[in-house]
């Protein structure tokens, strides 16, 4: 959090390139963000480059201090809400994840066609879910945040967390069964 409220005010004293730190230490994770917000590769990235530029222009208006990712996280969310309304048809697009690895170990001994498979199902299962509640399953399973990050990053009691994600669970369960007995 200091390397970040450090590159802030660098760049807030006119030294651009200082913004530099701070988007090379979140761009893999904003870009996984919207990622699983669009479920499109090319959306994401250009989401999340937005996200960066738009912070930028907006660095004026940043609490030096709160912590930057949770605002970033905000510009970043509200981006990606935004362009779903617009493109409707894409909240239901199935996830493609380019970096799995966490999938893959779940899963188990299975062979690559299996996991290939079973993969496919969670992503769409996943993508299947409302946005709010895919945003609690993205931030806790797959970018593995405790619960009180996640209550910082999306402004709500860690309770409330608990709860979101206890009914995420429980859709995406349902969803699950939806998609294997089709």
């Amino acid at each position: 959090m200091e390397e970040d409220i450090l590159a802030v005010k660098r760049v807030l004293k006119g030294e651009k390139k200082a913004y530099e730190v701070i988007v090379k230490k979140y761009m893999k994770r904003a870009y996984f963000i919207a990622l699983g917000f669009t479920g499109n590769h090319q959306d994401a990235l250009d989401l999340s480059q937005e996200a960066f530029i738009k912070a930028y222009r907006s660095l004026r208006k940043f609490n030096l201090s709160m912590p930057f990712y949770p605002w970033f996280y905000t510009i970043l969310k509200n981006l990606c809400l935004n362009f779903i309304k617009k493109n409707k048809e894409i909240s239901t697009v199935p996830l493609k994840i380019e970096d799995e690895r966490e999938l893959d170990k779940s899963l188990g001994p299975l062979n690559d066609v299996q996991k290939k498979q079973t993969k496919k199902i969670i992503w769409r299962a996943i993508s299947e879910l409302p946005v709010k509640e895919r945003e609690i399953i993205l931030l806790r399973y797959f970018q593995e945040l405790s619960y009180e990050e996640i209550s910082k990053l999306i402004g709500c009691p860690s309770g409330t967390v608990m709860s979101r994600l206890y009914y995420a669970k429980k859709k995406l369960r349902e969803n699950l069964k939806d998609i294997l007995h089709k």
